[in-house]
């Protein structure tokens, strides 16, 4: 049997394994394009996912450190969805650097957070936080099928501290936002250009 090349070889087993998985990828990765566009339903078919992963942690009685690891992996995306790319509080450490240096942290383009209009960046984007969670809510609900992550732990105490750690990092975070005055959110009317008023 010969191939597509017109070698008269046959091709390897690696080299079909090869081909399969570059197969799957590729469709994977179509899927996702598909969804892009579609935020709302990517969303809340996120947030059926972790409802279907807690209400297996809460019927079975169980995998409590699989649901605290979860939690706290959320709390991290959504920290880094909250923070903008370029943190002001480095910048500022940096004009500092460069006046103790004897520089002139002054120069004729506007550098000044008020000069000038920067929208807000975020570190995470939302495809990938989205991406993140979703992919993390499948593993987790796999482990919960597997006896090896059913460590026995008192999980009120798993509760008591995610809620600290959720609350103290919160406060840190949005002392942060009040303190360099950004909003990670588009909240009010959306400007319309090109529109006559």
């Amino acid at each position: 049997m010969m191939n597509d090349t017109g070698s008269g070889l046959e091709p390897s087993p690696a080299q079909n394994i090869v081909a399969q998985y570059t197969k799957i990828q590729r469709t994977y990765q179509q899927t996702l394009d598909k969804w892009t566009p579609y935020m709302l339903y990517r969303w809340l078919a996120t947030a059926g996912l972790l409802s279907v992963f807690l209400l297996r942690i809460v019927l079975a009685q169980g995998w409590y450190i699989v649901c605290y690891a979860h939690a706290i992996y959320l709390l991290n995306l959504l920290l880094a969805f909250l923070q903008p790319k370029f943190d002001p509080s480095l910048e500022d450490d940096l004009m500092a650097d460069e006046i103790e240096e004897g520089g002139d942290p002054v120069s004729p383009l506007p550098s000044q957070r008020d000069d000038e209009f920067r929208p807000f960046v975020r570190r995470l984007p939302e495809w990938q936080f989205w991406l993140s969670a979703t992919r993390a809510t499948v593993i987790a609900l796999f482990c919960t099928f597997s006896e090896v992550f059913d460590v026995p732990v008192y999980w009120p105490i798993l509760v008591v501290y995610f809620f600290t750690l959720f609350a103290l990092t919160m406060r840190r975070q949005i002392q942060h936002m009040i303190k360099y005055k950004y909003i990670p959110f588009d909240i009010g009317r959306k400007a319309r250009y090109g529109s006559a008023k």
